[in-house]
């Protein structure tokens, strides 16, 4: 097959391409307040929020954030989302991994308060976007009933992106939007390369 066959089979594959899309464009009529989890043994969950805070931010909205777990380290995300304090509340509420910390009835405490300050986001409707960084990791441990949190993000009025690894199966029904992240390759596991600025914190 020689160029210009190439060329006409390409554009004629992307005229029908192109009718599909635009005519799923014109069904899609509808908006609503997303539930978005991203979940998965691989690496990008907090990453792929925080790029939705960014999305959401560029457009003036007002975007709350709550971790569960994390809490050790200073992030990048954080140091930059102070930039913005006029539209993000950015919430900490972890006091490390759970390997750390190994002390299952503080982090059932530390859990519940953070999922409190989340409430409280959650009951404001001046925030677009909320975020609940490893509430998964949370939901995994049995800190929280997953009932609980499932039946409030069911009745909310924001978009909210839920992150971390084993999603449990209710949130990902109850979810308008799942991502799994899968492992192909990690630096750390395969090299020994630890933790960098600017790419994992």
């Amino acid at each position: 097959m020689d160029e210009q066959e190439k060329n006409r089979r390409h554009k004629e594959k992307m005229v029908k391409r192109k009718a599909f899309q635009d005519k799923l464009v014109r069904e899609a009529d509808k908006t609503k307040p997303l539930l978005m989890v991203y979940t998965g043994t691989g690496k990008g969950k907090s990453t792929a929020a925080f790029g939705t805070v960014l999305r959401s931010l560029g457009h003036g909205y007002k975007v709350g954030i709550v971790q569960f777990i994390k809490g050790g380290w200073s992030t990048g995300e954080q140091k930059a989302l102070e930039r913005f304090d006029d539209l993000v509340t950015y919430i900490v509420a972890g006091e490390g991994f759970t390997w750390e910390t190994q002390d299952r009835a503080r982090d059932m405490q530390a859990a519940r308060a953070a999922w409190d300050k989340a409430l409280a986001l959650l009951a404001d409707d001046s925030y677009h976007l909320v975020v609940l960084d490893e509430l998964n990791i949370v939901l995994r441990y049995d800190y929280l009933p997953v009932e609980e949190i499932v039946a409030v993000l069911k009745k909310r009025t924001q978009h909210v992106i839920v992150t971390g690894r084993n999603a449990p199966p209710a949130l990902a029904d109850a979810a308008d939007l799942v991502t799994e992240m899968t492992l192909v390759k990690h630096p750390f596991r395969e090299q020994g390369i630890k933790a960098q600025k600017g790419i994992e914190y």
